[in-house]
């Protein structure tokens, strides 16, 4: 099975505490509780803002500042948030 990853930050939707909340109060299935609140995202970022905002949370996963860039410069085009833009 697919693991579902937030499709603006790419966070893993591991439980239902992690995931955001609709403007219904519903749970979110395509983004996390740090990005999305009420049917809105938290910050209104550009790609390249987000990109560089993940190095923020590089020590949270166990890798480099260097490796988080690295990755969201591949991964976050990819994810739903940032198609389009």
């Amino acid at each position: 099975m697919e693991q579902k990853i937030c499709q603006s930050c790419a966070m893993p939707l591991t439980n239902e505490d992690g995931k955001g909340t609709n403007k219904d109060g519903s749970k979110s299935e395509e983004y996390c509780i740090y990005c999305f609140k009420n049917g809105e995202f938290v910050e209104n970022l550009t790609l390249r803002e987000a990109i560089a905002k993940s190095a923020d949370y590089a020590d949270m996963a166990g890798i480099t500042k260097e490796q988080a860039i690295a990755y969201s410069s591949k991964v976050f085009p990819t994810l739903r948030r940032w198609q389009n833009r």
